[in-house]
């Protein structure tokens, strides 16, 4: 079975992580989302999902399923397996690098490294030293009309670490430039 999803999707899931948001993807859609710690945690018990809005159950309701999968208890040992609620299979769900795999601030350092221009590349290197190093970053990055530059790198780098987490080794989606 070839499973499929829009890179963009995650791409986009990458970018826009927490340290208090996980994404999965569900092998059954093929769809990227976000749960949110807390709804994780309420998805460890047999939670009565009356006692919370609307909107938030159907997250509940995954957490459940996800928290049941042998493939989120690899990535977090201290969760105890609780069976399946739904006949959910244990492979369902694959969960995306979240902010403690990702390295944003190596991205951005091996990105002013990759600067040709030597003077400009010692600039950028000065700007992310100490406290604000984003803020100057990007400062930076727009001062110097290297924004396009930027976001195609650190998208390439995303991909790149969806590969070496063997995200993409298990998941195919349509090869399409992002604009």
């Amino acid at each position: 079975m070839t499973l499929r999803v829009n890179l963009e999707d995650v791409l986009e899931a990458l970018e826009l992580r927490t340290r208090e948001s996980n994404y999965f993807y569900y092998k059954k859609t093929g769809e990227v989302f976000m749960i949110m710690d807390d709804e994780l945690r309420a998805g460890e018990e047999d939670p009565d999902l009356d006692k919370f809005p609307e909107w938030q159950r159907e997250n509940i309701k995954a957490a459940v399923d996800i928290i049941s999968t042998n493939d989120y208890i690899r990535s977090f040992p201290k969760i105890y397996f609780q069976a399946a609620k739904n006949g959910e299979s244990p492979d369902d769900y694959i969960r995306l690098p979240d902010d403690y795999e990702i390295d944003d601030y190596s991205i951005m350092e091996d990105f002013c490294y990759s600067v040709e221009d030597e003077e400009l590349r010692e600039e950028l290197l000065y700007a992310i030293r100490g406290n604000g190093a984003f803020r100057m970053f990007k400062d930076k990055i727009y001062q110097y009309d290297l924004e396009d530059q930027w976001y195609d790198y650190k998208d390439q780098r995303y991909k790149d670490i969806a590969i070496t987490q063997k995200l993409l080794r298990v998941i195919k989606w349509p090869l399409k430039k992002l604009t």
